[in-house]
């Protein structure tokens, strides 16, 4: 199985090998269900633990590696493929994806302006046109293959694979972000 619990008071077999270092448990010990709190859990024999999910690297591949935390940011379980939890609880980790959000790919950067405390975006992605905000002091982040990620103050992911790629006028608006 591919799913790892890693901690949070969480209890079950262990998992040898397969990357797991042995420090995981039997992905069968995960599920996954939505409560009538509105909140997704994590739940593994007799602990339970209410979760959020946060898509990991790699970008070419979204629908893998999640990472369910929580309130704490503490990681309680790394998902490595949906396709590995029961059909309930995938169904459920389905619904908590959609409701997270996704990551917005942009194409073109048409403003960023700059105010007290925030900066004001405007751009296009895949998805449609989109106006976002940043803290003045939330710079985007250096991915490893030279692309940027935003987040921004409502917790949205905005990717920019290749600043190069983009036409003149975005470029030059990212310039400050960018070496």
């Amino acid at each position: 199985m591919e799913t790892t619990i890693v901690g949070g008071g969480m209890t079950g077999e262990v998992q040898r090998g397969g990357g797991g270092g042995g420090r995981g448990e039997n992905a069968g010990a995960l599920r996954l269900e939505r409560r009538t709190d509105g909140r997704l859990w994590a739940v593994c024999g007799n602990a339970a633990r209410a979760v959020w999910v946060r898509r990991c690297f790699p970008w070419s591949d979204p629908g893998r590696f999640l990472s369910l935390r929580d309130d704490a940011e503490q990681e309680v379980a790394m998902v490595r493929d949906p396709a590995d939890l029961g059909e309930e609880s995938r169904r459920v980790l389905e619904a908590a994806l959609v409701a997270a959000g996704f990551v917005f790919e942009i194409t073109r950067v048409l403003a960023i302006e700059e105010e007290v405390e925030i900066r004001h975006w405007q751009v296009e992605t895949r998805q449609g046109t989109r106006a976002f905000q940043t803290r003045l002091d939330d710079w985007p982040r250096l991915l490893p293959h030279g692309g940027l990620l935003i987040r921004d103050v409502a917790g949205d992911l905005y990717h920019i694979g290749d600043p190069a790629t983009f036409d003149s006028k975005s470029r030059a608006l990212l310039w400050a972000f960018v070496d």
